[in-house]
């Protein structure tokens, strides 16, 4: 883990405590001192979840399915994890949604599209799933309102690995690969 700290005039990354199980292409949901890790690729594709307070790392109650790819919004308290991918034999690209309560993974209305390698911004509540991997890249963004996911207005560049920031009214799309 490493935290990203401002001084006067430049800020620093520092080094925090470590994940308890390593992994990547997982999520994440949450703020430099009260942070939530989910799913992931070990290898295998996991369910598990760690909560973070500042400098380390606790396992907490794991994610109903598991998936990599995946992407996450909200706070350490309360999450949304969609989209992603799961493992063999298949490898399906997914459209399963759960929300987070600060205790438990809860199975809620799925995605329209499936697909791996997308943004999210937002909160449980209202979150946007942006681009994302159905091979080819797509530029397909939905808008989740708490209870359904709704296309709405994609991106202008098709795109996967793309990251975001900010929230459903006001949210940047950036990065990511166009294939």
């Amino acid at each position: 883990t490493e935290e990203w700290n401002t001084g006067v005039a430049v800020g620093a990354w520092s080094t925090g405590g470590n994940l308890n199980t390593a992994r990547d292409d997982l999520a994440g949901a949450g703020t430099q001192t009260a942070a939530l890790a989910f799913a992931g690729n070990t290898p295998p594709i996991t369910t598990i979840t760690e909560s973070y307070n500042g400098s380390s790392w606790t396992e907490v109650n794991d994610m109903g399915s598991a998936r990599y790819a995946l992407a996450g919004c909200g706070t350490q308290t309360a999450a949304l994890g969609f989209g992603g991918q799961i493992g063999p034999p298949t490898f399906a690209k997914q459209t399963s949604t759960e929300t987070w309560n600060g205790t438990n993974w809860t199975e809620v209305n799925d995605m329209n599209t499936a697909r791996k390698r997308l943004g999210g911004i937002g909160t449980n509540t209202a979150a946007l799933a942006f681009g994302g991997d159905i091979s080819p890249p797509t530029a397909i963004t939905e808008l989740w309102n708490g209870t359904n996911w709704t296309e709405v207005n994609d991106l202008n560049t098709a795109r996967r690995g793309a990251a975001g920031a900010g929230t459903t009214t006001a949210g940047l799309a950036f990065g990511g690969d166009t294939g």
